[in-house]
């Protein structure tokens, strides 16, 4: 596939996906609201931070660093031991469900049955659900690889609409059940999005566009364990490399999910704490999830594409160095306005929004201050989210070897960090952690980035600097809102709050308008 055929295709990957988040976020929004009004908020943090932090650490153990690995370079690989080196994930996955299964229950602190019911239970569910998950992984490497836009699309929306509509009809019905409702919706959730994917491959592979595509894979059968006689069980390069993956996700995940695991295992929150906590981080990441995330994802797919790992700019095609490195100037263009936009923004209407939400519960005490917080940290969310996605498209092992040594140091700091933080400043110095840890980050990629391309004419770099009469646009608006807040926010009535939202509502359009005439490189791009 030509690199234009790949952006193309990975613009439209990203686009689905974007659209795709902004439908499990808008779902997952709505159902925290209406759990809220019927489950106690320790129930909730023991779900949202306790149980799913078991999740998703199966998983992103198992599976993140043979993702990487398998989905760097091109498609034109060998498939059968691509698919025999993404089943190890399967006894992976089984593996650390197991041990982390058992601490979860009988290391860390128990919640009191009466409160929060069937714990055990919805221990067992979280891991049994991981397991199941990864049992779909080599047809999700398979259709990402190929940039099945509506697969993804249809598989992941199917599965988040079975799971909210499962957990609103048992809450409604059966509230008493405690985690046993929300144990039986992850087990629907994931066993609807791996069977997406059978149903789906089952019918392509072997059809006459398989066949006119010269699809890699000849048949269902092909999509299982394969031993080829005279030939290793994997491929040995993707293995070393899906090792060094695996050492770097490992910190990852602390980075990622660091305050959660503080909150887990130092007992720093109570359980109710971690609930308003959790649903404040939700509502503050709803943008990075649905616009972030798809554009790291699918554009580490077009980086590792168009670039060779490893290599240097001179020894690229010089069309594909160009294309790359204009792509990432847009890129960084675009999260940097957004981010900006969601921290000048933010900070005027935090209070707002939660008391809208969730009421008094989240908009009294420390909810405002969270969600104000949280507007500055999605801004460096959105630049350590591309410049990452770069780096490590690019990356050749031994650079990613020594990025560990580097993730492993700043892991150590983050959690000296939100200690610290935590005590000073309770659940906001999980926020103010996460910024310093993030901009550590976000320097150390921007180095790598300017290394790369400075033997070159290409500067992408560049996208990190907006206009200037945008920023003067930024900082007015900022007062402007700010003034408003203390005018007519929060508890002068319904008239003072819509007044509140108009002038938002025009300081947003002079904004976007500003955007328009002073980055037009841009906008064409998004367009």
């Amino acid at each position: 596939m030509l690199p234009q055929d790949v952006l193309l295709q990975t613009t439209r990957l990203a686009s689905s996906s974007a659209l795709l988040q902004v439908l499990v976020r808008v779902v997952t929004f709505g159902l925290n609201a209406f759990t809220l009004r019927y489950l106690s908020r320790e129930l909730i943090g023991v779900v949202n931070v306790r149980l799913t932090l078991l999740y998703s650490t199966v998983v992103f153990l198992a599976r993140e660093a043979f993702r990487r690995a398998c989905l760097s370079g091109s498609t034109k690989r060998n498939w059968t031991k691509a698919i025999n080196l993404l089943w190890l994930t399967v006894p992976l996955g089984v593996f650390w469900s197991i041990i982390l299964g058992l601490v979860w229950l009988h290391v860390l602190e128990v919640p009191d049955p009466s409160v929060v019911p069937h714990y055990q239970a919805g221990v067992v569910a979280f891991g049994l659900s991981a397991v199941i998950e990864l049992l779909g992984e080599p047809l999700w490497v398979l259709a990402q690889a190929h940039l099945f836009v509506r697969l993804k699309v249809i598989a992941e929306g199917l599965s988040v609409v079975s799971k909210c509509l499962l957990t609103v009809i048992l809450v409604v019905l059966y509230p008493q059940w405690g985690l046993y409702i929300f144990s039986l919706a992850q087990l629907v959730y994931v066993s609807v999005l791996v069977m997406c994917y059978v149903i789906s491959f089952a019918m392509f592979l072997g059809s006459p566009e398989a066949r006119k595509e010269s699809f890699p894979v000849p048949r269902m059968k092909a999509l299982l364990p394969n031993l080829v006689k005279g030939e290793t069980f994997v491929n040995w390069n993707e293995a070393r490399l899906t090792w060094s993956f695996f050492k770097q996700s490992f910190l990852k995940q602390i980075l990622t999910e660091g305050e959660r695991y503080v909150m887990t295992f130092l007992n720093v929150l109570s359980f109710g704490d971690q609930g308003v906590y959790d649903i404040v981080n939700n509502l503050g990441s709803l943008v990075a999830r649905f616009i972030f995330l798809p554009i790291e994802e699918n554009f580490y797919v077009f980086f590792a594409t168009v670039l060779r790992r490893g290599k240097s700019v001179k020894d690229q095609k010089r069309d594909d160095v160009a294309m790359a490195a204009d792509v990432l100037e847009l890129l960084l263009k675009l999260v940097l306005l957004v981010g900006l936009t969601i921290t000048v923004f933010g900070f005027a209407y935090s209070q707002l929004a939660l008391d809208i939400y969730g009421g008094s519960v989240l908009s009294s005490g420390t909810g405002p201050s969270l969600l104000r917080c949280y507007s500055l940290y999605v801004l460096f969310l959105a630049i350590n989210g591309v410049t990452e996605c770069f780096t490590f498209a690019v990356m050749c092992r031994e650079d990613v070897d020594r990025y560990n040594f580097f993730m492993l140091a700043l892991s150590l700091t983050f959690l000296c960090t939100s200690c610290i933080l935590t005590h000073w400043h309770s659940s906001i110095g999980f926020i103010l952690a996460n910024c310093f840890n993030m901009g550590i980050r976000i320097v150390h990629s921007i180095r790598y980035i300017y290394d790369y391309f400075k033997e070159s004419t290409y500067r992408p770099l560049r996208g990190l600097l907006p206009s200037p009469f945008l920023v003067l646009v930024y900082i007015i608006s900022g007062m402007i809102t700010g003034y408003s807040e203390v005018a007519f926010c929060c508890d002068k009535g319904w008239m003072a709050r819509l007044v509140h939202i108009s002038v938002g509502a025009l300081c947003f359009a002079a904004t976007i308008i500003t955007m328009f005439f002073t980055e037009t490189k841009l906008i064409h791009f998004v367009r």
